[in-house]
């Protein structure tokens, strides 16, 4: 009934096996509801929820196997399952909320009390901005501290044109604005092409540039 209207469906799966949860899904697909609009929840169907229970894994062996968005039903204590959920792909989180855990009824001692669940959205929000976009490149703020922060190849005493370089006359120190240690090995042995005073960058070879 409810996939035959098409629309976007929330599927908790509290109790369920992943067999149960698959014919769910298909169910719902056969019925007209598209993959791509179903929400699968993870979720350990208690009052509150041991942690060692909650198995947060099995919401990405539901996302790998059924390639649906997942998310998560959370029963414990506190926010930090949750938050959890969230680093590991949740889109979706349930949590009960209540006036107050003194009030009556079954759900009430598991539930966020206002100012938490208000802690909860805001640690949420941070962790999806903390997600970034998964690739590995230098941040702006890394990039400006780039220079300060990386090391250079420098003089560690004097150094008179033509003298080898070796380990006993250059260092590496701060800031990174002249030849990287990384070519360390193509300096040591070569032969200084000028004078050097102590701490003054080291020409990089002549087939690098200075990086």
């Amino acid at each position: 009934h409810v996939g035959h209207y098409g629309k976007p469906t929330i599927l908790s799966t509290g109790m369920s096996d992943m067999h149960e949860v698959d014919n769910a899904v298909e169910i719902l697909e056969q019925s007209g509801t598209p993959k791509h609009s179903i929400t699968v929840l993870h979720c350990t169907t208690e009052y509150p929820a041991p942690i060692d229970e909650v198995n947060l894994r099995a919401m990405q062996t539901i996302a790998k196997n059924l390639v649906v968005a997942v998310g998560y039903s959370d029963h414990t204590l506190g926010i930090e399952v949750p938050a959890a959920a969230v680093a590991l792909g949740a889109v979706v989180i349930e949590k009960h909320f209540t006036l107050s855990r003194n009030m009556t009824g079954p759900d009430h001692q598991a539930s966020l009390e206002p100012d938490e669940l208000k802690e909860m959205v805001s640690v949420i929000r941070n962790i999806e901005r903390a997600l970034g976009d998964g690739i590995k490149r230098p941040t702006p703020s890394e990039i400006r501290n780039k220079g300060v922060s990386r090391k250079s190849i420098v003089a560690a005493r004097s150094i008179i044109s033509g003298e080898v370089l070796t380990t006993d006359n250059i260092t590496v120190k701060r800031p990174g604005l002249g030849v990287s240690p990384m070519f360390w090995d193509r300096l040591v042995g070569s032969t200084a092409t000028r004078n050097y005073d102590l701490d003054e960058f080291i020409d990089p070879p002549y087939d690098l540039e200075k990086i």
